[in-house]
């Protein structure tokens, strides 16, 4: 196993699009949430909104380039038929699948824990201003308080299961394209289906969905009326993506490079 978590290290980290989308994903995700915290505003401070939630949106952006990033780590190696290589050197395809993953976790965790710290940072900045702080009952945007780490820390651990989940959808379907079309479908489909359905049948869909589910672990405020606890919401996610790590895993161990 160490020989493959290292032979992939040195496939990513010589690839330039790496290190571009990492930093794209550090980036957009504070661009965003940023912006929407400075478009949120609340006068009279009684608004139902939670301030972590807001501070977070970047990641609903942010979550496209990791998974982009993921894909083209898998099936970028079909394109170029690399992945002969790659398998004739190390025959235990199971290995390298897993080698992959955890390399790309790793830095997808890193990259996420630099999003979201700053983002919470612009948040605490100009929220109570907005009339979203603790002035106005609003709970403080600090890393002490436990559901606001709660909702930092699964904001990083959210990004790297959609980083897995898309290294199994890669492994299994292998064309680029496609993957990324598979991997975002299954994101963002749920939510649209979600709002054409009646309130109640909207409510279990916001159970199952991958994204919905997984991104409840960001609420701190009124969490009774959410769909899914935030730790339960998280654990969805990460039962999708082991799904999808078994299928893509039984996939490159059944099928021809």
């Amino acid at each position: 196993m160490t020989a493959a978590l290292h032979a992939e290290w040195t496939k990513l980290r010589t690839l330039a699009s790496t290190f571009w989308l990492l930093a794209a994903t550090a980036a957009l995700t504070f661009a965003v949430s940023a912006a929407a915290a400075a478009a949120t505003r609340c006068p009279s401070g009684h608004c139902a909104a939670d301030p972590a939630k807001i501070s977070l949106t970047g990641i609903y952006l942010g979550q496209v380039v990791v998974a982009v990033l993921a894909v083209i780590a898998v099936s970028g190696e079909y394109g170029t038929g690399m992945i002969r290589v790659t398998l004739t050197a190390m025959p235990r395809r199971i290995t390298v699948l897993a080698a992959k993953g955890a390399i790309l976790a790793g830095l997808v965790l890193a990259s996420g824990t630099v999003a979201v710290l700053p983002s919470l940072l612009a948040g605490q900045l100009i929220l109570p201003g907005h009339g979203l702080g603790p002035a106005k009952g609003y709970p403080a945007l600090s890393l002490g308080d436990g559901a606001v780490l709660r909702a930092a820390a699964g904001s990083a651990l959210y990004l790297c299961l959609i980083a897995l989940l898309s290294v199994g959808v890669a492994a299994a379907v292998r064309e680029a394209a496609a993957a990324i079309a598979t991997v975002l479908g299954l994101l963002f489909l749920f939510p649209v289906i979600g709002a054409v359905v009646g309130a109640s049948l909207s409510r279990h869909i916001d159970q199952i969905a991958p994204m919905t589910a997984g991104l409840a672990i960001q609420a701190t405020t009124n969490l009774s009326s959410l769909p899914i606890s935030p730790w339960a919401g998280l654990g969805v996610l990460a039962a999708w993506t082991a799904g999808a790590l078994l299928l893509g895993g039984t996939l490159l161990h059944l099928r021809d490079a």
